[in-house]
């Protein structure tokens, strides 16, 4: 395959990266990086492969059927309990779960911002309105609500790019020593590591990203011909998605002085040992991980909720417009007003708990239907690795759900 026809065939797998890489992403990575150095890059090395393999099979799903996870469940499912069931779940998980994250998204773009322009408060009735927060969630809203899929394809990928650029800029001019980040890729774990471990591969293995990517596969390639071209977006995304992870990591290890709590910290604690530009590109990589992630939750969430209740995915039909602008909207309140949605969010968790075992095994079966997916079923040996991906899927489902009801 040629390099040139690589490029002009690259799809949708960008904007899985922009999906997983948000402010969540960034402040695991960092705390990772300043409570445990280099240990934990083995564990992300493992969350890209495992995300590479589950989101090629979604791929291909999409690609084959013509049909993306949502709709795929629609017509899967004959009993109407476990149908209903099934639908009720990812609602609650992906429709819900998006619009009370999308809150924390707009929040970790507004943090990056601050490094450049510390945008004031307006104090309205017993309210204080964040307008940073607010112009941003207003700037997400309005390229989902004007774009097109191509257009925001290219805003994202575009996005991608500049971040990756910051962070593995930033990390390098940290000079990590580069035999102990070698010494990182060996597996090894003790006890003190094991929740910041599950933390990293869950901010990687997301639900609704194989929901995502199978829509937008199939919008994106005519036919089942088209899966090498698929295979190579997703293995280049995800690969620098994960390259990104390990920068942030390793900006984290350099572990400035004072009190770390987050990424911001980091960035402004990076200024007198390394100069201004290294806390101007840390700031630049958050405020882009968060505007990523503001723009691909509602999107996501538009069209698994389009999906399964059988609407138009177009994105400027009413259905996905109405869907997009709840989930931003309820961001826009909740960040701007400084509301925390604890509820929701407690909700969604547990939602998600359950849904990514349950996503990520009934995928796999897919993957080995013939009935299904024909000529493009899974062999045996992606079946075994799939297999001891859903372990993990259940791991971290079990830990999500643990978190809440502990």
């Amino acid at each position: 395959m040629k390099l040139k026809s690589i490029f002009e065939n690259l799809g949708p797998g960008p904007i899985v990266a922009a999906a997983f890489i948000g402010p969540g992403t960034v402040t695991v990575c960092t705390l990772a990086g300043v409570n445990f150095g280099f240990s934990l890059i083995w564990a992300l090395v493992l969350s890209v492969v495992a995300t590479v393999i589950l989101q090629e099979l979604s791929g291909r799903i999409g690609l084959v059927t013509r049909l993306d996870l949502s709709q795929l469940i629609r017509s899967q499912s004959k009993n109407p309990i476990l149908k209903f069931s099934a639908i009720g779940l990812v609602l609650m998980a992906i429709g819900l779960g998006n619009a009370a994250y999308e809150s924390g998204n707009i929040s970790g773009s507004n943090l990056g911002l601050q490094i450049f322009w510390e945008a004031p408060s307006l104090t309205l009735g017993s309210f204080e309105l964040q307008t940073g927060n607010f112009l941003l969630g207003l700037f997400a809203l309005s390229l989902l609500w004007l774009g097109t899929y191509k257009t925001l394809e290219k805003v994202l990928v575009g996005l991608v790019i500049f971040m990756s650029i910051a962070f593995i800029v930033t990390a390098f001019l940290t000079k990590p020593d580069w035999n102990q980040v070698f010494v990182g890729l060996v597996p090894s774990l003790n006890s003190d590591e094991l929740t910041t471990l599950v933390a990293l591969i869950g901010t990687t293995v997301v639900p609704y990203n194989l929901f995502l990517y199978a829509s937008l596969a199939k919008n994106r390639w005519a036919s089942s011909k088209d899966i090498a071209y698929m295979r190579t977006d997703i293995a280049i995304s995800i690969i620098l998605g994960g390259l990104v992870s390990m920068a942030i990591l390793l900006v984290g290890a350099a572990n400035p002085s004072g009190e770390i709590s987050n990424a911001l910290d980091v960035s402004k604690g990076l200024e007198p040992i390394f100069g201004s530009y290294a806390k101007y590109l840390m700031g630049f990589g958050l405020l882009a991980a968060g505007l990523t992630s503001s723009i691909t939750a509602p999107l996501a969430a538009g069209l698994v909720i389009c999906g399964v209740l059988n609407w138009s995915q177009d994105i400027k039909s009413i259905p996905m417009r109405a869907t997009m602008g709840i989930v931003v909207g309820l961001g826009i309140i909740f960040s701007s007003l400084g509301i925390k949605p604890i509820e929701l969010i407690t909700l969604a968790q547990l939602a998600n708990g359950v849904l990514l075992p349950l996503i990520s095994g009934w995928i796999i079966y897919i993957g080995t239907k013939s009935s299904v997916l024909g000529e493009f079923k899974n062999s045996s040996f992606r079946t075994a690795m799939a297999t001891i991906i859903w372990l993990i899927t259940l791991l971290l489902g079990m830990k999500s759900i643990w978190s809440v009801l502990a």
